[in-house]
């Protein structure tokens, strides 16, 4: 299903998720971490995994926050995004993990 920015292409690897989270970071996007048991077109409202990483400077920790969510929603998607504060809304978004 194509639900977010790469959904066309393969699964990320772990070092493109972080270059993109550092992609992020670089564009002084606010990233947040996501999470979902439904994946579908019509759900566009994913669960907040804590408050958007407001001081992250480091891709580790927002990985790491990643991981945490992982850990706490097995049968869940989780999904990085970018939050632009200039243009008020979500700017970047793509899928980290896929229940099994």
């Amino acid at each position: 299903m194509h639900t977010e920015t790469f959904s066309y292409i393969p699964p990320l690897t772990d070092n493109e998720i972080k270059e993109q989270v550092k992609f992020i970071l670089k564009n002084n996007w606010i990233p947040g971490i996501e999470y979902s048991n439904e994946l579908n077109s019509r759900n566009s409202y994913w669960n907040f995994w804590k408050l958007p990483m407001f001081s992250a400077s480091t891709a580790d920790e927002v990985l790491e926050e990643v991981e945490n969510c992982k850990a706490k929603n097995t049968k869940a998607y989780v999904r990085v995004t970018g939050y632009d504060s200039i243009r008020q809304g979500q700017v970047h978004s793509f899928i980290v993990y896929k229940p099994k």
